[in-house]
């Protein structure tokens, strides 16, 4: 993996339970690391849904690899929160392909 490819930066978060000023427990996202990374493929691809037409904004990253890192995860880019569809480990533990779609999609 060349580094002049990794071209984005992205944070993964994971969820956590933290308490609160009242002593009640909530969840909230805590960053996990930050990564160079590289974008393979973005696509907004466009279906029918039971309520309407609508659109999806599909991307897969390319970066180094993180141990640790789950579909519970997110992936902050851009200033947008995405859900991690898929994740997949190039060589061993070479790299990590993340396959993500933006929340509210």
């Amino acid at each position: 993996m060349r580094a002049g490819k990794l071209d984005r930066t992205i944070s993964i978060e994971t969820l956590t339970q933290t308490v609160d000023e009242y002593g009640g427990v909530v969840d909230a996202w805590a960053p996990m690391a930050t990564l160079r990374a590289q974008i393979i493929e973005a696509s907004t691809d466009e279906f029918q849904r039971a309520y309407g037409a609508g659109g999806e904004t599909a991307i897969v990253f390319r970066t180094r690899y993180l141990d640790g890192v789950t579909l519970d995860a997110r992936v902050m880019y851009g200033g947008e929160a995405h859900n991690i569809i898929s994740i997949k480990e190039i060589g061993r533990r070479r790299g990590l392909e993340l396959r993500v779609r933006r929340l509210g999609d």
